[in-house]
């Protein structure tokens, strides 16, 4: 009998946040290592979650990742992978084989995952969303890098998205991009769901990864940040605290929260249901970033 009231409680602990949500888009980045897990249930696990937004009456937008399968297609074809500040340097040879492996394979995936739980989700190739720039960073002398076809989100193609929020299905979008001469560019999927956040002025932004949040110190999980204003930010990159995979992960958050995002959440996947512990609880999970 305890068991049971328990659980009541919990429900009832979750009705306010419930009632808060109703109606509000929530955007959904989707990566990290638990994406590809051998286990089906974990794997499938996100699907169950979104289809529990779905009939809450929130409406999610994915947008996902896919950076080890990637890695490890490109290692099958002999294509070493290599990074410059969070974002993988693609060139002409590979940048195909980036789209097949994030547009071809893991977004239907994903689709059908949450069909599987009886939900309603949508994929969409991010080139045919997403139009870009390219991504130009800069060496610690301030001279350019070329990183390749690797884009910059600028634009976000709203219409099909809320055609399928009024529709009361769920956008999942892969994270590339159209840029310049209608070549498809792979874009940081961060990046990506901050600017689809943006765009459909969305309640949240929730980053789902391996990690359990932001970490003071990344070799010491009991070192989690739990809440996090954008002013504190700075001083974190100045000590390291917030580097390399983090950097766009973190500025993604700032410019989401700076356009009128109320919050953006990190949350470790690996945990089950964690999009909803960090939703629907007073306690949450993982790192919340607010102005």
């Amino acid at each position: 009998m305890e068991e049971i009231i328990s659980k009541a409680a919990t429900l009832l602990e979750a009705l306010p946040y419930m009632q808060r949500f109703r109606s509000q888009i929530f955007v959904i980045k989707y990566g990290g290592s638990f994406m590809d897990s051998s286990d089906p249930e974990v794997r499938h696990r996100v699907g169950r979650d979104i289809v529990f937004l779905e009939a809450v009456g929130i409406n999610p937008v994915i947008v996902h990742g896919g950076g080890r399968a990637i890695t490890r297609a490109l290692e099958k074809a002999g294509l070493p992978a290599r990074f410059i500040q969070g974002h993988r340097v693609t060139d002409e040879a590979t940048v195909h084989m980036v789209d097949r492996v994030l547009s071809g394979e893991i977004n239907p995936e994903i689709v059908r995952a949450i069909q599987d739980f009886g939900g309603k989700a949508r994929g969409f190739a991010g080139a045919d969303i997403f139009r870009c720039r390219k991504f130009s960073p800069k060496d610690e002398r301030g001279n350019p890098i070329d990183a390749g076809y690797v884009g910059e989100v600028y634009d976000v193609n709203i219409d099909p998205l809320r055609e399928c929020i009024r529709r009361q299905v769920t956008p999942v979008i892969s994270p590339t991009a159209r840029g310049y001469a209608g070549k498809t560019y792979n874009c940081n999927a961060d990046v990506a769901a901050a600017m689809t956040a943006i765009a459909l002025k969305a309640r949240r932004l929730v980053f789902m990864s391996a990690v359990p949040g932001l970490l003071r110190d990344p070799a010491n999980n009991d070192s989690l940040i739990t809440h996090l204003s954008v002013s504190e930010v700075p001083q974190l990159k100045k000590s390291a605290v917030v580097a390399e995979g983090m950097i766009p992960k973190v500025d993604s958050a700032i410019a989401a929260i700076e356009s009128g995002v109320e919050k953006v959440q990190f949350v470790d996947g690996r945990i089950p249901h964690s999009i909803l512990l960090e939703i629907f609880t007073d306690a949450g999970v993982g790192t919340e970033v607010v102005l």
